[in-house]
Order: C-alpha cells, then structure tokens, then sequence
C-alpha cells in the first residue's frame, strides 16, 4: 500500500508540475488576461475540473507559479548557518545567488507579467510582490537583525535597509533584461556587480570615494 500511495503521489506531482510549466508557458507567451485555462489543458492534459480543484482558478495558478519559484528560491538560498560567516561573506553570497536567480528566464518572464498585468490585475500584482521579492527582503531584514545583535552593524530599520541592499543588486542592469535591451549579464558581470554593491551598502559612498 506504501508503495502504491507513493507511485499516486508521484504522479499527482508531476502532473501538478506539467500544468504549471504549461500555465507558465502560456502565461509569458499570450499575457494573463488572454491566457485561456483550455489552451493550458491543451498543452498539459488533463482537465477543468482537475485545475479548479487544485488551484481555485486562472488567479490560483498564477500564485502557484509564483510561490513555486520563490520556494525554490528561499530553499536555495545558501542563508543557514549566517553565524559562521561575517557580514560581508554573508551579504556576497546572497547576492550573487538573488541576482541569479532575478536573471532566469522563468523569474524575468513572471516579473514582466506582474508589470504588464497590473493594473487590470491588482491582485496579481499583490501576489507576486509578497510571495516573491516581499519574502526576500523579509529573510535579508532577518539577518541584517542577526548582525546587528553582533554587533557588526549599527543601524535602525533592517527590513528598510534589506530593500535599499536588494534595489542595488538588481541596479539597472535587472531592467535592462526585462526590457529586452540586452541579455542576463554572464557569471563574471554579476560577480562583480554583487561586489560594487555590497562594497558600497557596507561602507558607503563618500568613504569608497575617498579611496
């Protein structure tokens, strides 16, 4: 019986996956609002019924998609064990994960339909900021505090500076991809871009001026 629960669960998994991949697809391809829940099943299987039930509606797979990523996203973020690095170790090492993870394909396609999308769809936009970059900015306030308590850092709102330190790893060139000027920036482009960025976030301008 053990077995045979795992097999179904198995394949209940992968065939939630298929839709999600097949709604993302669709979604970046056509826009939200034209995406149809047919031309889902279309490319994915399956049926109405097995969506509505799963996720509710159009709106439901969207946030699926989204919390999907930024699941994986969080997992992946090398955050445990802070207390073993300094800040500035710390801070590299997020950003240069984050700003990878701003430059894949599906997190940029998913970025552009939250734009697009939101002022006919509010509640989309609402869903992508708070189950995405809202939550990244949470876990980052979370250890700006850690270090605080260390005594590594004097200041007075994490959760305000965790914004300013993620607005600086995306910078410009984040923008410059999304609007297609140009293509996500290579290993080396990033690194050092991570580097300017923490650089400056812990030490600030004038002093690096006066370098």
């Amino acid at each position: 019986m053990d077995a045979l629960d795992g097999i179904r669960s198995g394949r209940i998994s992968r065939r939630r996956e298929a839709l999600l991949q097949a709604a993302a697809e669709i979604f970046f391809e056509q826009g939200y609002a034209a995406a149809s829940i047919d031309a889902i099943i279309e490319r994915a299987g399956g049926s109405k019924r097995n969506i509505y039930s799963e996720f509710g509606n159009k709106q439901g797979l969207f946030a699926a998609i989204v919390t999907g990523n930024a699941d994986e996203a969080l997992s992946s973020l090398p955050i445990d064990n802070t207390e073993e690095r300094d800040l500035p170790e710390t801070l590299t090492v997020f950003g240069r994960h984050l700003l990878r993870i701003y430059m894949s394909p599906t997190v940029i396609g998913i970025y552009r339909l939250a734009v697009t999308e939101a002022n006919r769809f509010p509640d989309l936009a609402k869903a992508f900021y708070e189950q995405g970059p809202g939550r990244t900015t949470v876990r980052l306030a979370q250890i700006l505090e850690e270090a605080q308590k260390r005594d590594e850092i004097r200041v007075g709102d994490c959760r305000q500076l965790a914004d300013r330190f993620i607005g600086m790893i995306r910078d410009n060139l984040h923008l410059q991809v999304v609007l297609g000027l140009r293509p996500p920036p290579s290993e080396k482009e990033m690194r050092n871009a991570v580097e300017s960025a923490v650089d400056l976030f812990l030490n600030g301008i004038r002093n690096n001026c006066q370098k």
